[in-house]
């Protein structure tokens, strides 16, 4: 079953949430949106979450503004960050609320992964392919977020994020539960040798077998002249479980962005000229 479920809320925006986390666990609000509900036009049509991506700044503001109004929240107690396909840890506490939400100048820089255990204030990373991983620590009620292109899967950044919760919250990864949100899937993801070949790395140091599991797919299949369909979501996911985490703990969207452009924005599939989705996590008051 589809853990983020489409929701048009009473603004207009339509939204993924993590429906089965939000049931399960009160106050804690978390998911991803969708490319509909907003104001942007043209190639960012309409709900485009990214300043970097040559929108008209205001719309950007004005979509953000929408999204925090849909989940109850006020913008200034979000963040938002400069992400580098890095795998650095920001732990995130009530000093940063408010950053980067109007204006790229005060964005939290160069990270990838987000965690904090305040109520009131809500992590967001901005997505077109790579792939959202959401994480939520019922035990010390503590939530990260994390964005995993190709190049952050092969740092790790999953395991980052989990061993940084530990060190912050004192997270145990068997308490933990995890989300891989909507994201290029392999059906649409070709990659070259070199990528392929870091891949392999990582896979030959944490012992991780390409096969298929339990209903999931391999982690990469030959395509044909040098290149290769690879599975981020598999390749994260066995990453979350060599950090500890149970796979019956690990929930995974089958929404494919590049399939699904008229849901959800994919830089691959636009050729770059598109707007960015918002994915979120936090516990209200």
């Amino acid at each position: 079953m589809e853990p983020f479920v489409l929701q048009k809320v009473e603004n207009g925006c339509e939204l993924f949430f993590l429906k089965g986390w939000m049931k399960s666990h009160t106050g804690l609000t978390a998911g991803c949106t969708s490319r509909m509900g907003g104001v942007s036009e043209k190639e960012f049509a309409s709900l485009n979450c990214g300043l970097h991506v040559s929108d008209r700044p205001e719309h950007v503001v004005a979509n953000r503004t929408k999204l925090a109004e849909a989940l109850r929240i006020q913008l200034e107690d979000c963040t938002y960050a400069e992400q580098v396909h890095g795998n650095e840890v920001q732990v995130v506490t009530r000093a940063f609320a408010g950053a980067g939400t109007r204006t790229r100048e005060n964005e939290i820089t160069s990270k990838d992964a987000f965690i904090t255990n305040e109520p009131g204030v809500f992590l967001h990373a901005l997505f077109a392919d790579c792939v959202p991983l959401l994480f939520y620590d019922p035990v010390n009620r503590a939530v990260g977020l994390a964005h995993a292109g190709w190049k952050g899967t092969v740092l790790q950044i999953a395991s980052a994020t989990v061993e940084a919760m530990g060190k912050a919250y004192g997270t145990k990864p068997d308490d933990l539960s995890a989300a891989i949100g909507p994201s290029i899937h392999s059906c649409c993801y070709e990659v070259d040798d070199y990528v392929l070949s870091r891949v392999k790395q990582v896979m030959d140091e944490l012992v991780i077998v390409n096969a298929a599991d339990g209903g999931f797919p391999p982690i990469y299949e030959e395509a044909g002249n040098g290149k290769y369909n690879l599975s981020l979501q598999q390749m994260n996911r066995q990453i979350m479980i060599k950090a500890g985490i149970l796979p019956s703990h690990i929930e995974m969207s089958s929404l494919c962005t590049s399939c699904r452009t008229d849901l959800l924005f994919s830089h691959r599939k636009e050729n770059g000229k598109t707007g960015r989705m918002a994915a979120w996590i936090g516990l209200h008051d």
